[in-house]
């Protein structure tokens, strides 16, 4: 069951050039230390410093207070509006404007949290580390340790996006909803094995999210989970067709597999719970997957294939644009169907907020500059259009 949230992904950073992503994130084995002369400097603080400090907090403080409680009821009016639209769903009754907010969220134009130059007076806890995000090494690496399995690497970037091309035509995705949706997820220049924040010169992975249709680690233990016997099959009919020294090496992959969907399947089909699996070390081995030239291509299709059908399984038998899919791509099936079935002149007026949780808008810019249904297509349609002129674009479309 996939989330109903807006995730962060490459698209989204190429938009907005920078993203704030919560604390800052690392691959596994990085930390950054306070210097020891700021940290110095700062116990060295004046009285003065120090009064002027609490006078300035006290007013951050109150200023916030008031901002949160407006805020505090916007966000709640969102969360109500939400459940309302899904109880008319399940009783088949047509949603109206009225079943949206239609205002556009509080901003807080209060002053900002001073600095303290005696943090050692508050005392408390020390901050949390910063989450470690797993690389493709540490995915390699977990695959071979706990699967005795190294995926299998194409041996040009053509090979991969030409296995894609095969796979995903055959299972029902258009050359334009592929070749749009990687220009936007990929900045239309992404290798199969590209991550969330290393590219366009990156030099910290900011998700797990990794290849063309930018998976997570949590998508690549639901898929496995739900599409697993699919994979199973398909993989079973490549390995009767090998013949030679290669064939065994497909027997052994499509054993590896077995084990990983059966791992997959150890949890209800819940999104919390396959992402409590996909932070394990054999979550992360599942997800080196990605980059195998045989299920790596079945992974990122089905990325896409399950909103497609869920949107036909809806009723909604009009061909998704690449826009339309991206939504549902990006924001669940459920929530990005909710703005694909709505019409043009709703969307116009409907803000981007009604399809977030609070945490997951503050750290979009993208969504809270397009602020409207309708702008937010458009500045996805206008970046597909200008990425897919890019090379990897290119090539991925001469794949069909």
């Amino acid at each position: 069951m996939r989330p109903q949230l807006i995730r962060l992904v490459p698209g989204f950073v190429a938009l907005a050039l920078a993203l704030a992503a919560g604390a800052p994130s690392v691959s596994a084995g990085e930390a950054d230390a306070l210097p020891a002369s700021v940290a110095n400097a700062m116990a060295q603080a004046s009285p003065q410093a120090i009064m002027d400090y609490r006078r300035k907090l006290q007013e951050y403080e109150e200023a916030r207070a008031a901002f949160e409680q407006d805020a505090g009821a916007y966000w709640s009016a969102i969360a109500d509006k939400r459940r309302g639209r899904n109880a008319k769903r399940r009783d088949r009754v047509q949603i109206t404007l009225d079943d949206y907010v239609l205002q556009q969220p509080p901003v807080y134009e209060g002053p900002k949290r001073p600095v303290n130059p005696a943090p050692e007076e508050e005392g408390g806890k020390p901050p949390r580390p910063p989450k470690t995000i797993p690389v493709v090494a540490d995915l390699v690496r977990a695959a071979a340790e706990h699967f005795q399995f190294a995926p299998q690497r194409p041996t040009s970037e053509v090979e991969f996006k030409r296995a894609y091309a095969r796979y995903a035509r055959a299972a029902g995705l258009t050359p334009e909803q592929a070749v749009r949706v990687y220009s936007f997820e990929t900045g239309g220049t992404g290798n199969y094995d590209v991550q969330a924040g290393i590219e366009h010169g990156g030099k910290r992975a900011i998700s797990t999210a990794m290849g063309y249709n930018q998976l997570l680690t949590t998508n690549t233990v639901e898929l496995l989970a739900e599409q697993g016997h699919e994979f199973v099959r398909d993989l079973t009919a490549r390995v009767a067709a090998t013949q030679g020294p290669a064939r065994k090496a497909m027997e052994h992959k499509l054993a590896v597999l077995k084990k990983m969907v059966a791992f997959t399947l150890t949890v209800p089909d819940d999104w919390s719970a396959h992402q409590r699996l996909a932070d394990t070390p054999q979550g992360w081995a599942c997800h080196a997957m990605v980059l195998d030239i045989d299920i790596g291509p079945m992974l990122q299709t089905h990325k896409l294939l399950t909103s497609v059908l869920f949107a036909r399984a809806k009723g909604y038998n009009r061909p998704l644009t690449a826009a339309e899919l991206e939504m549902m791509n990006l924001t669940g099936d459920g929530t990005g169907l909710d703005m694909v079935t709505m019409p043009q002149a709703m969307r116009e007026q409907v803000p981007t907020t009604n399809f977030f949780q609070r945490s997951g808008y503050e750290r979009n810019p993208v969504a809270i500059r397009h602020n409207t249904v309708a702008k937010l297509l458009a500045i996805t349609n206008e970046r597909m259009d200008f990425n897919s002129n890019k090379p990897g674009a290119r090539e991925l479309a001469a794949a069909f």
